[in-house]
């Protein structure tokens, strides 16, 4: 956690736009532990800058980490190249204003961050900025070293490839709880036909457990499997409780094995039917769901 000291000339800035250069990190990123670093390595730069010369603040505070989130961005990406099974962003439990702001709850959903996974660093730079944050074509060149013409072609080609991959319409917040308690239901009473139903026939199910706790290391397709899959592995445990709570904006359930987390398990809905189910398991991932972290978009 970045603590800048209080009589630092730097440090009303910083920290007037910390929880939004942390959303930026985490959403390039996927993962909080990192985008605590990018804002220790903003704030190193940060306090090093002649603040007389700045035009405006939280445009340069934004450049900085934008830059740093990069070239950790390729780091995490030779990472996941060696890492153990399947690797999904890191769940945050988010405050109540996250969920109201539609907008800032897809942007950070489990399912979006999946797909935003896709794109090439400096795509994915490009589309968060200007497409969750709506920062202008000449901020977000300055913050990523290209041409404002060249940042529209690939905010352009980002769009297009983005809306060919995220959920295909927009579902609120009871809708997924419905479908989320509906599921809790099924999978607590072992009733196989009725979570079986709220399986989209194509569903794909995800786990990490980061070679430290058992998951899955393949995904999982199709109703059948799944939810097979889900009532035997459930049956195998005991003292296990689910527990209804927010991740990253919208509804997810935690698992608890013996009063500790062990699970946090969201899900991806389309046409009404839930199409993904992304289960992290590994510890490292879990430290955040002990406190709620602000995200925002704007200042």
């Amino acid at each position: 956690m970045v603590t800048p000291p209080e009589d630092h000339p730097a440090t009303e800035a910083f920290l007037a736009h910390r929880n939004l250069l942390f959303t930026v990190a985490y959403e390039m990123l996927g993962s909080a532990v990192d985008a605590e670093d990018v804002l220790q390595e903003t704030w190193l730069r940060w306090v090093g800058v002649d603040l007389a010369a700045v035009r405006d603040q939280r445009a340069y505070l934004v450049q900085i980490a934008t830059r740093q989130a990069l070239g950790r961005l390729r780091t995490l990406g030779r990472r996941k190249e060696s890492y153990v099974g399947t690797w999904l962003p890191e769940p945050l439990l988010t405050t109540p204003d996250v969920a109201d702001d539609v907008e800032l709850a897809d942007s950070v959903s489990m399912a979006m961050l999946l797909v935003l996974e896709t794109l090439a660093p400096t795509e994915r730079a490009v589309f968060v900025l200007r497409e969750v944050f709506d920062l202008g074509y000449d901020e977000i060149a300055e913050a990523v070293g290209k041409t404002p013409a060249a940042v529209r072609q690939i905010a352009h080609r980002a769009r297009v490839h983005v809306s060919e991959r995220r959920p295909r319409g927009a579902v609120s917040a009871a809708q997924t709880r419905d479908a989320l308690a509906a599921f809790q239901r099924a999978t607590e009473t072992g009733d196989l036909q009725s979570l079986f139903d709220l399986l989209a026939p194509d569903v794909v199910f995800l786990g990490d457990g980061g070679g430290v706790k058992q998951a899955v290391l393949r995904p999982i397709v199709g109703a059948e499997r799944v939810s097979r899959m889900l009532s035997a592995g459930l049956r195998r445990l005991t003292a296990v409780t689910l527990q209804p709570t927010e991740v990253n904006g919208h509804p997810a359930l935690v698992l608890r094995f013996d009063g500790e987390i062990d699970t946090v398990l969201a899900l991806r809905i389309d046409d009404g039917l839930i199409s993904g189910l992304y289960a992290v398991r590994n510890p490292a991932k879990l430290s955040h769901l002990t406190r709620e972290t602000p995200l925002q978009r704007t200042t």
